[in-house]
């Protein structure tokens, strides 16, 4: 739906299309799962706990017996066999995000929110979506695409412009060249069968899921092709259906325009530590001064404007940032200290990410055909959203050159589902509000809780209790909120997190949430 690239890369949503291939189709025998170690950073890596391994998948589930890639896997076991609830699949989104230590990670955050009893219910199952980090192939097309210095997002001329046309075209072909075999089953039905083969594997006749940003719309396309093969699932930060993908993207724009300007609000309320302005529209003047000078020389030779932006644009995704790139900016402004902001910047890229977000997107849907609607839509929205419109564009202009074309959209269809949990912060910049009612829409079966003022993407597991109550009581036993028109159930951002001060001793650890928070994809 949107883009950044940066200390990952953000960007826009992608659709799933049904390839051709009925859900009842004939499939070839369950493979056998061999459970070894995962591989690990170090003593203290959470994956230590976790066993791992990799499933082969048909390439094109319409040939089941045909060429195979590999899915790689992760466990946590449960330990609560008197209460065991079965499978949990969790993806944290992207398209193109790594969900693989996010077993460890499940566990260890429902723990950290007083619900370790509910992770210790579920073998916890952590997968890399086909083309992702370790599932084989992982899909790279230019390792060096995000190499700094990049030019700047914000084109004003046609020669600008056809410098950032002429750069995504090269990655579109470097794609087609190296990946062009997979290129065409890279859809996010694709991924959804594969999950189905897991869940065969395991020897399960039903899987649980929990899905954040675009992890929702992977659950939804799951419970759409496979509705009885759904125990339960937790959808949280609900891409809009009817937005998929190019539609997002622009919706997207707006909701992070709001967001930074939130931000800059915030900055000015603590002018006496970070000296950037009394008001949000001083803050804002200073922001785009440091830009148009780090245009001119680059931050301590990495730091452009388009590297900028995807830094700052993080604090649009999650306030558990606020203070860190607060801090970051005022360093530079202030006394010329570059080290925080080189901290930041992303040196190479993530381009396995930036590949997979591109191939799915592309598969999953239409996008325009002429580049002028592109621009003309650009510079329309560019006129209320200035932040990460340009931006936007360019994370997702591959697509316009890319050798398969996508669509129709897979249209979601939640019947014969159980009931499912749909989770959606109400100023959510990734995956805005909407995305929440219309997905409780195609999912009848589904109640909506929306968290009132929460400015944070995806934000269950990060402190608000009301909201983690609610997602536990659901794994532990089903229980969801009474049906209302409407969302069903609303739980107030925690002011400590939504809106922290940073001179305030902690009672609330308000930290980002490592890859839950950072913004690959619309994750």
């Amino acid at each position: 739906m949107k883009r950044l690239g940066l200390v990952t890369a953000v960007a826009s949503l992608g659709a799933g299309l049904l390839a051709g291939v009925p859900a009842s189709a004939a499939v070839t025998a369950a493979p056998s799962i061999k459970w070894g170690k995962c591989e690990v950073s170090g003593p203290d890596d959470p994956m230590n706990q976790a066993e791992c391994a990799q499933v082969p998948v048909p390439l094109d589930h319409g040939k089941p017996n045909g060429r195979k890639i590999s899915i790689a896997i992760s466990r946590i076991k449960a330990t609560d066999r008197a209460n065991y609830q079965g499978v949990l699949l969790i993806n944290p989104g992207g398209p193109g995000g790594s969900g693989l230590a996010y077993s460890a990670g499940l566990a260890r955050w429902l723990a950290g929110v007083g619900h370790a009893g509910t992770a210790a219910r579920y073998d916890i199952i952590g997968f890399d979506p086909r083309g992702v980090g370790a599932s084989r192939p992982a899909i790279s097309c230019d390792p060096g695409y995000f190499t700094p210095v990049r030019p700047d997002y914000n084109v004003t001329t046609a020669a600008q412009e056809k410098v950032w046309l002429d750069k995504s075209k090269s990655y579109a072909d470097a794609c087609a060249r190296k990946y062009g075999w997979m290129l065409p089953h890279m859809r996010t039905t694709d991924a959804a069968r594969d999950m189905d083969v897991i869940r065969r594997a395991l020897g399960k006749d039903k899987i649980s899921f929990y899905g954040f940003s675009y992890g929702t719309y992977l659950g939804a396309t799951y419970g759409t092709l496979f509705p009885k093969r759904v125990k339960r699932m937790v959808l949280d930060g609900n891409v809009n259906p009817k937005e998929v993908w190019y539609e997002a993207q622009l919706s997207q724009d707006v909701a992070f325009e709001r967001n930074m300007k939130l931000w800059w609000r915030w900055i000015a309320k603590y002018d006496s530590l970070y000296h950037l302005g009394t008001t949000q529209d001083a803050v804002e003047k200073k922001y785009y001064a440091i830009r148009a000078a780090a245009k001119k020389k680059p931050i301590g030779g990495q730091v452009g404007p388009s590297e900028l932006d995807d830094i700052m644009l993080t604090a649009g995704y999650s306030t558990g940032w606020y203070e860190l790139l607060a801090t970051a900016l005022s360093n530079w402004a202030t006394e010329q200290d570059p080290e925080l902001l080189l901290a930041l910047v992303n040196p190479g890229g993530e381009d396995n990410d930036f590949a997979v977000y591109n191939a799915v997107q592309a598969a999953d849907a239409k996008w325009p055909a002429k580049w002028s609607t592109w621009h003309n839509d650009a510079v329309r929205t560019y006129q209320k959203a200035r932040f990460v419109t340009w931006g936007n564009v360019w994370f997702n202009a591959p697509i316009h050159f890319w050798k398969v074309k996508g669509g129709p959209a897979l249209k979601l269809n939640g019947k014969g589902m159980p009931g499912v949990l749909l989770v959606q912060s109400e100023l959510d910049g990734a995956t805005p509000y909407q995305g929440g009612l219309e997905m409780h829409k195609v999912l009848p079966s589904s109640r909506l809780v929306v968290e009132l003022g929460g400015k944070t993407h995806s934000n269950t597991l990060n402190g608000n209790a009301c909201l983690d109550d609610k997602v536990a009581a659901y794994l532990n036993n089903g229980a969801l909120p009474a049906s209302k028109n409407g969302p069903d159930a609303y739980c107030k951002a925690v002011p400590e997190l939504n809106d922290p001060d940073p001179t305030a001793a902690r009672t609330m650890a308000a930290t980002p949430v490592p890859g839950k928070d950072l913004p690959v994809g619309i994750r």
